[in-house]
């Protein structure tokens, strides 16, 4: 095999990837070379040099071949011999200046944006979850997210926007995913976290104009509405209610099937409603393209973290007005009708579901086109179908938590004491920790693990009351030092039970976008 690897690496550019058969030759020659487990999908040659991932008990190292002994990797440098040729062997933590050096070296490691393919966001908030997204990947017809985090859930776990982005770096190496992948700047809500993220090379960013939604104009008299117009940043807005009348009163707008008249009491509802989000989230797409310069970026809009729902009408004000105003961006995520809870399935009428979302999706190809993006997207199992067959390609999935319940899924598995001491201290921080999230779970309705023996455990991964429980105390769990490095441990000592799990679990998340 010796001879395959100095061949491999003298190839010219960014060769192919190696056939699974050679992968796994010459990943056991470099182990027995470096004394790491290599994991043969990483291996990658590119330009003289040979590159791949490798792990020692509990850490990852990055191993570089190379002709010459100056390399901008940092480790440890030795002198070897392959075939009777000399090279240098860099091997090298997984720090943010080797995942910078190697995404300099190979552009596959680059975040960029997707366009219109459909596409499937997978939120990571351990950091070990992207080979398993992968893997599920390949099996379907969706265009991958791996870097995905708010803010929010940053806060929670201690980690950064840099430190997410180069977690789901080092997991597309290892699984040699070459297919390219976005990096999603999630739910950001000042210029200063557009800041950070675009440091961090995130391609697509998140606008969550949330607090500037007023659900006070859902139920408001017209007089009321009228004056909260007047009221609206109209510097920004670059415009004046008698030119909005003008513009989208009773005015008919063919959406293709159907035609839609905005009465006087709609557009003055919807823009009182949002008025105040297209101005906000204008601000902050020009502060981004601003700092973004010539760099490629895509921008999506959410309210759907909103008490009142997204009408028809005022999705129709939305879009107009961020047109007008020169705004670009690739989805939107609406307030849905019916709920969207954390790591559950739907809840409300499907039929009346699939019926308002047709005519959002009417909206969004006329108007763009862009996706529709389904926030809290994880485990809406009975959603995905009528997602599919309404928007087509228009449609981005964003999930998040389950990747940690799959987590604890596999913790179960592999230390069921330790999920049931987890479980106890999710109980105690459920009714501090739910404050910020729209669930509805019932400490009372949870399944109690004494009743339940080891291998019966992961039965409370699949009732509605413990999954959002053990969802929504993510943050509590992995703050705690005592659980944390437990945790942390058990999962990199047995991560193909983790990445299976995973795998499976997203296969159910994308087949019914196949």
């Amino acid at each position: 095999m010796t001879t395959q690897i100095t061949n491999y690496i003298t190839t010219a550019g960014l060769a192919p990837a190696l056939e699974a058969g050679e992968a796994a030759e010459a990943a056991d020659q470099l182990s027995r070379l470096t004394g790491l487990a290599v994991y043969p999908a990483s291996i990658t040659a590119a330009d003289g040099s040979l590159y791949f991932l490798g792990q020692r008990g509990d850490l990852k190292f990055l191993g570089v071949v190379t002709p010459e002994a100056a390399t901008p990797f940092e480790g440890q440098n030795n002198e070897i011999a392959l075939e009777g040729q000399a090279f240098h062997l860099t091997l090298g933590p997984t720090t943010a200046a080797n995942a910078a050096a190697l995404r300099d070296r190979l552009p596959f490691l680059v975040a960029r944006p997707l366009g219109l393919k459909k596409s499937a966001g997978c939120g990571d908030r351990l950091g070990l979850a992207t080979p398993g997204h992968v893997r599920a990947i390949r099996h379907s017809a969706m265009a991958p997210i791996f870097a995905q985090q708010s803010m929010r859930e940053n806060a929670r776990t201690g980690r950064t926007p840099q430190g997410v982005m180069d977690d789901a770096m080092w997991g597309v190496f290892q699984e040699g995913w070459r297919g390219g992948f976005g990096a999603d700047a999630d739910h950001l809500k000042t210029t200063q976290d557009i800041d950070i993220c675009a440091a961090a090379g995130y391609t697509f960013y998140t606008i969550d104009p949330g607090e500037y939604v007023d659900d006070r104009a859902n139920t408001a008299p017209v007089e009321t509405l009228r004056a909260m117009v007047a009221d609206l940043p109209w510097v920004i807005l670059d415009s004046s209610p008698a030119d909005l009348q003008a513009r989208l009163a009773d005015q008919a707008i063919d959406l293709g099937d159907f035609t839609v008249t905005l009465s006087e009491a709609e557009l003055l509802r919807a823009a009182a409603k949002y008025g105040r989000a297209v101005a906000h989230t204008t601000a902050m797409y020009r502060h981004l393209a601003e700092v973004m310069g010539q760099r490629p970026f895509e921008l999506e809009m959410s309210v759907d973290e909103t008490e009142t729902i997204t009408s028809l009408a005022e999705h129709l004000y939305i879009v107009n007005e961020l047109r007008r105003l020169d705004v670009q961006w690739v989805s939107l995520a609406p307030r849905y009708v019916g709920t969207f809870e954390k790591g559950v399935d739907y809840i409300g009428d499907l039929s009346a579901f699939e019926a308002s979302f047709a005519q959002h999706v009417a909206v969004a190809r006329t108007f763009g086109p862009y996706k529709l993006s389904l926030h809290s997207g994880s485990d809406k199992f009975s959603v995905y179908p009528i997602a599919a067959q309404q928007a087509g390609d228009l449609v981005h999935l964003k999930t998040a938590g389950t990747s940690y319940l799959e987590a604890l899924r596999a913790v179960a598995q592999i230390d069921p004491g330790l999920f049931r001491e987890i479980v106890a201290f999710a109980r105690e921080r459920y009714d501090a920790d739910r404050a910020t999230y729209h669930v509805s779970a019932e400490l009372a309705k949870m399944p109690d693990a004494a009743g339940l023996s080891d291998d019966r455990l992961v039965e409370l991964l699949e009732d509605f009351h413990s999954r959002e429980v053990l969802h929504v105390t993510f943050g509590s769990v992995l703050t705690r030092v005592d659980f944390y490095q437990p945790f942390m441990a058990a999962l990199r000592q047995n991560e193909e039970t983790y990445y299976q799990v995973l795998e499976t679990h997203f296969n159910r998340h994308f087949t019914p976008f196949s």
